[in-house]
């Protein structure tokens, strides 16, 4: 009677145990919920990453762009961003979204390049006259094309947002002509274009990921670095960098993106409701991006930054040869293209 006792409790044990087994929810890699492709009422998760700090604008813009979608989907589709870095770094991002393991991401146009070299015409040094010029380019038929070149790479271009002009940084004394530069190890994106800038301009180009840059320039392991105004102060680079001279000699337009694979599986309204959500917040952005960039040199001179203006014409002339070696790879019909787009 006894083991007639014993058998039954663990039969009925390892029954409960099974039962409970098939109850647990099984999740997804990719951090989203299929697609709505399938007629599932489940709501559908969207991940979105960029490298730069919670404050700056791009965090701003891709909130609005959560909200927007919300709005369109009906709470069908929910956005969670992830700032500083957490998803990787851009590149770490850009091949997530050719994998499909990451859906979206907000990132720079300088790892892109390495897909189409098209993309290296934003590397090239004082290629826009200012910002108005430079957001008529890629709002025209110019970007989207760059944008539908991605396609072969199995990411999607939404819209260009914005980070805005570069200027360059240091702990030793103000640049107010290229040779000031010289000897300099700066901070530049991984771009041979962008490297080969500075090289030309006499300082020695240092290509480093973002997420470790504060370390380095905090460290002097480097002596300065190049970065729009709005990463310059909510990065708090015043913090370990002393001069801020105004060069403006790259812009820096960010595409948003997203994984082909990911999009194609969702229904139309809701691929429908990105884009135009894409649109929206770009606009929002780069709104509040000018909003930042009207205080912010008086806020970063009251942390301490020295600033100065520079005389952009030795820095334009110094930086020729760098058309001239890459104007085979870009093209030159396209770079005169790009120059004629503009008033």
């Amino acid at each position: 009677m006894f083991k007639k006792i014993v058998s039954t409790i663990l039969v009925s044990s390892l029954l409960i145990l099974s039962l409970t087994a098939c109850s647990r929810p099984t999740g997804n890699s990719s951090g989203s919920k299929e697609a709505t492709s399938n007629g599932s009422n489940e709501t559908i998760t969207i991940r979105v990453g960029h490298v730069l700090a919670p404050t700056h604008p791009y965090t701003l813009g891709l909130e609005k762009f959560s909200e927007l979608v919300a709005e369109k989907t009906d709470n069908k589709v929910k956005v969670e961003v992830f700032h500083s870095s957490q998803l990787g770094n851009e590149r770490d991002m850009v091949e997530g979204l050719q994998l499909g393991t990451l859906e979206m991401a907000l990132v720079s146009t300088a790892p892109l390049s390495s897909f189409t070299d098209d993309f290296l015409v934003f590397d090239l040094p004082f290629m826009f006259k200012d910002t108005e010029n430079a957001r008529k380019v890629v709002d025209s038929e110019i970007g989207q094309n760059l944008l539908d070149s991605l396609k072969s790479q199995k990411i999607l271009g939404l819209a260009y947002w914005e980070n805005g002009f570069r200027n360059v940084t240091n702990n030793k004394k103000p640049i107010k002509t290229p040779d000031d530069l010289k000897g300099m190890k700066i901070r530049t994106m991984e771009s041979p274009v962008q490297m080969e800038s500075f090289n030309a301009l006499g300082a020695s180009a240092t290509p480093m990921a973002f997420g470790e840059l504060f370390t380095a320039l905090q460290q002097n392991t480097i002596d300065g670095q190049e970065n729009p105004l709005a990463i310059i102060s909510t990065s708090k680079f015043y913090e370990v960098q002393d001069y801020l001279s105004l060069t403006q000699h790259f812009y820096a337009p960010a595409p948003l993106l997203i994984s082909q694979s990911f999009f194609n599986n969702l229904d139309p309204d809701v691929q429908t409701a990105i884009k135009e959500a894409a649109i929206e917040a770009r606009d929002f952005e780069r709104q509040a991006l000018d909003d930042m960039n009207k205080s912010i040199l008086e806020e970063l001179e009251a942390s301490g930054m020295i600033v100065n203006e520079v005389d952009k014409e030795p820095f334009i002339k110094a930086v020729q040869p760098v058309y001239e070696k890459f104007s085979d790879q870009i093209g030159a019909d396209f770079i005169k293209q790009v120059q004629d787009a503009q008033n």
